[in-house]
């Protein structure tokens, strides 16, 4: 339940605050980790960081236009896959803040990197945990959007994006079945 706060927060407060982006500017939204966050072990649970993604991805998505354009079309973004790499934990009453950034897209999605930074002790801005995220664009009505409508209607140059050939590996490797094909659970 607090992650709805959380998210209202950010939604209604954070972004106004920081102002607009370009569509491929790096947004920074800066969090705490609260009690609720953590893991018996006492530092922010894997989990968390996925939920806290989120937020992240719609103060991008509302900073940079692309929140607008979705309303007006009647589309909203859904994640389709991700990978998190973790570095450093993330303990109880820490601040850090998640970068996050439209990198690119293929033929079906779209890709983004979200980064979860800290300060370190000579005050550099040190990774902690690194997300890619792959999204598909749906239509309210039904149905998925296609990449080069995404693109032209947010106003983006896809020759501003080149994906790295691993994150499009990564991206056709961990694809699965279309709805109208059988996707059986066989072990």
């Amino acid at each position: 339940m607090h992650m709805l706060f959380r998210t209202l927060w950010h939604f209604l407060f954070a972004g106004r605050r920081h102002g607009q982006l370009d569509f491929d500017a790096v947004s920074r939204s800066r969090f705490r980790v609260w009690p609720t966050d953590l893991d018996l072990l006492r530092h922010m649970n894997n989990g968390k960081y996925l939920s806290i993604m989120d937020i992240a991805r719609y103060d991008l998505i509302q900073r940079n236009g692309v929140l607008e354009v979705f309303t007006r079309e009647r589309w909203y973004p859904v994640v389709v896959g991700q990978t998190i790499s973790y570095r450093r934990s993330l303990n109880p009453w820490q601040r850090f803040w998640i970068e996050s950034r439209i990198i690119g897209f293929d033929e079906q999605a779209v890709y983004l990197e979200q980064r979860f930074v800290r300060r370190d002790r000579r005050q550099r801005a040190e990774i902690h945990a690194r997300a890619i995220v792959r999204a598909r664009i749906l239509r309210r009505a039904g149905g998925v959007v296609p990449v080069d409508e995404v693109i032209e209607k947010c106003g983006a140059d896809r020759a501003a994006f080149s994906l790295p050939d691993e994150v499009l590996a990564w991206g056709r490797s961990t694809r699965l079945p279309s709805l109208r094909d059988d996707a059986p659970s066989i072990w």
